[in-house]
Order: C-alpha cells, then sequence, then structure tokens
C-alpha cells in the first residue's frame, strides 16, 4: 500500500501528539484524589490501561508514519 507524504507526516503528528497529551493526562489521574483508597482505585486502573494502550497504538501509528516518510524519498 502506497501512503502519501501528506498522510505520512498526519501519522508522525498523531504520534507525538499521543506521546504529548497521554503522559499528561496520566498525570493529572494520577493527582485527582478519585485515583487512590488504599492503593490504586479502578477509575486509576482503566485510565491507566487507555493510556498503555494509546501510547502503544500512537507509537505503531508514527512508525508506520516514520517508514511512509522514508520509502518515499
Amino acid at each position: 500500500m502506497t501512503v502519501s507524504r501528506r498522510w505520512a507526516w498526519f501519522l508522525v503528528a498523531f504520534a507525538v501528539w499521543s506521546w504529548v497529551i497521554w503522559p499528561t493526562f496520566l498525570k493529572n489521574i494520577w493527582a485527582d484524589p478519585r485515583s487512590w483508597h488504599h492503593g490504586m482505585t479502578a477509575f486509576f486502573g482503566v485510565h491507566l490501561v487507555l493510556t498503555i494502550v494509546s501510547l502503544v497504538l500512537g507509537t505503531v501509528i508514527g512508525v508506520y508514519g516514520i517508514r511512509a516518510l522514508i520509502s518515499s524519498h
């Protein structure tokens, strides 16, 4: 499959966006009083899983974007 340079840059930008937004989001959830009550709460656990999945997907999408940029030269 061929990806245009425009789409490749979009994929890379999506990855960067994911790596900027999700760690900040998790830091804010960590500080939320609902996250801890004699240990981790389900509220924090769900948001932790969301963050991990989003970072993994962002990374995979970014790798595809970078590979598309490299192959388009």
